[in-house]
């Protein structure tokens, strides 16, 4: 990395760099989620209900995989220069995302659609 500063202490450099790793862990569960809920049988979910589902949870994995990378490179940034970290802007949208799809498919499972 060509940014001005200092070098990190080697564990925060490595923190970081599983932190990143963890990042497109999650995103590749989202899509193998997403995967799974469109391969549902017509008989478990309404069918716009399986699809809204399914690529709602694969549009949050491309999310998580496309700020990964940047938020990384921000984080690594604010290591260099003992700055304050910065927060990770997606938590909040895949926190509720991944809540929101929860609640729906747990309201479908009950109401046995």
């Amino acid at each position: 990395m060509d940014s001005p500063g200092n070098e990190p202490d080697p564990r925060f450099t490595l923190a970081n760099e599983r932190t990143f790793l963890t990042w497109l862990s999650t995103s590749l569960a989202l899509s193998a989620g997403g995967v799974a809920m469109a391969a549902v049988s017509e008989e478990v979910f309404v069918p716009w209900m399986r699809t809204l589902l399914a690529l709602t949870l694969v549009c949050l994995s491309a999310m998580s995989a496309a700020m990964a990378y940047p938020r990384w490179r921000r984080v690594q940034r604010a290591l260099r220069s003992a700055a304050p970290l910065p927060p990770p802007a997606i938590a909040p949208l895949l926190g509720y995302g991944v809540a929101a799809v929860a609640v729906l498919a747990m309201i479908l499972i009950l109401l046995g659609r």
